[in-house]
């Protein structure tokens, strides 16, 4: 395979995974619970990813494979129970950050009606995924070509508010009172883990990146450290410039509230499109990388080898299945619930992940200490958020490990019956 893709291209791939929908969904849910100290909670869940780009960025040099994660950990621990089962949650985690970009969506795009209702709420979210996943049924060249783009339209958007904002900061909203803890602002920062989630995408890449030793590492860090500061400037600017309670009314779409001490209520417009518009990109690259990453575990036997079929090398039956499946969850969690179970859900699979690095540590020359730090950082973040989250919504524990049980299950039983080799991988192992 040709290599094409350049430093800034590489770079881009990583910002544009991570500034998707994310920032436009979660900004509210982090304020609610980290308050005047939100910019803590994004340095928080950048500091953990950024410790797990190490793990890529060394994985990724030695193993460069377009089926990225899946790979590395195939790689760690073979095709066997636990492999297999991560493969599968991989799938599904990318279907609930559709789902959280679905409601994004339709929360920003409900400012625009007067009239609001459940009805037109369900019927918005259901019309950001259809779109999204018939243009990849037509047209697959449609998305790689206008994701650079709308990227960079979303990059220079989110500097506007920034600049524009910083003359209109109150110090005093930023002072952290004693009665906010520290656990309530890692928490905040674990729900919130799923806007970094996209820089692990430059790994499927990385066979088609020049000079792949040097410029995959300086991609994933470079684009990670990128969007930290970004998004801890987003925060301070949000909580600087906007009454708290405002935030938390408009907590859906609190990133629009945030534009209109500057820019007034064509700033809220301006962010309300915007939004659309980096949701809708955001649903349709994912869909696109997804029915790819659904058609390489299919090839491996992990999944049915229904969703290899392709109509004009379109992976048709994994777009449609990712389209209903995206449906059932984005009408049926609400956005509380998507965050938190996105958010646990690559943190599961990062540790994985983490764990794969520190195993394959001499192969790809890594240094132990630098991923006993990763693969702690998000074993204890997830171990953060779901005793949070078992105290205060038990129902997205409940959800997320049916995800766990279902990817377990659905290994081990179409395993035995289906691929009847499940005593030679050695699973029971």
């Amino acid at each position: 395979m040709a290599r094409t893709i350049t430093l800034l291209g590489a770079i881009s791939i990583g910002v544009g995974g991570m500034v998707g929908g994310g920032i436009f969904a979660v900004l509210g849910e982090a304020v609610s619970l980290a308050h005047s100290a939100t910019t803590f909670a994004f340095l928080i869940a950048g500091i953990v990813a950024l410790l797990t780009s190490y793990s890529y960025a060394k994985l990724s040099v030695a193993f460069q494979s377009s089926g990225g994660t899946v790979t590395f950990i195939d790689e760690a621990f073979s095709h066997n129970l636990l492999s297999g089962s991560i493969n599968l949650m991989l799938w599904l985690s990318y279907l609930i950050t559709i789902s959280l970009y679905a409601v994004a969506f339709a929360s920003y795009a409900e400012t625009f009606f007067s009239n609001q209702n459940q009805f037109l709420k369900h019927l918005l979210i259901s019309i950001a995924i259809v779109l999204p996943a018939l243009i990849n049924l037509v047209s697959a060249s449609f998305v790689s070509k206008s994701e650079t783009i709308i990227v960079f339209t979303k990059v220079i958007l989110l500097v506007i508010i920034i600049v524009s904002g910083a003359f209109y900061v109150d110090t005093t909203r930023l002072e952290i009172p004693s009665t906010i803890s520290i656990s309530s602002v890692v928490v905040a920062g674990m729900i919130i883990f799923v806007a970094y989630e996209g820089f692990e995408l430059i790994a499927n890449a990385a066979s088609e990146i020049k000079n792949p030793n040097k410029n995959l590492p300086r991609a994933f860090y470079i684009s990670v450290i990128s969007v930290v500061i970004l998004y801890i400037l987003i925060a301070l600017i949000s909580v600087g410039t906007v009454d708290e309670a405002q935030l938390l009314e408009a907590k859906d779409y609190a990133l629009a509230i945030a534009a209109k001490p500057a820019l007034g209520q064509i700033g809220f417009t301006i962010v309300s499109i915007a939004a659309l518009l980096a949701t809708f990109s955001a649903i349709n690259a994912t869909i696109y990388g997804n029915a790819r990453l659904g058609y390489i575990i299919a090839s491996e036997g992990e999944l049915p080898k229904l969703l290899t079929k392709e109509k004009q090398d379109i992976p048709f039956i994994g777009i449609v299945a990712i389209l209903f499946l995206s449906l059932l969850l984005a009408n049926s969690i609400n956005l509380n619930e998507i965050a938190i179970i996105g958010s646990a859900s690559f943190l599961l699979i990062f540790f994985i992940v983490n764990l794969s690095a520190y195993k394959l540590k001499k192969k790809i020359n890594a240094d132990k200490y630098i991923l006993i730090a990763s693969t702690s950082s998000t074993f204890f973040a997830l171990i953060t958020l779901l005793y949070h989250t078992y105290t205060s919504n038990p129902k997205a524990i409940i959800i997320f490990l049916l995800f766990i049980i279902v990817s377990i299950c659905f290994e081990f039983i179409y395993g035995r019956l289906i691929r009847r080799h499940i005593f030679n991988r050695k699973y029971l192992q």
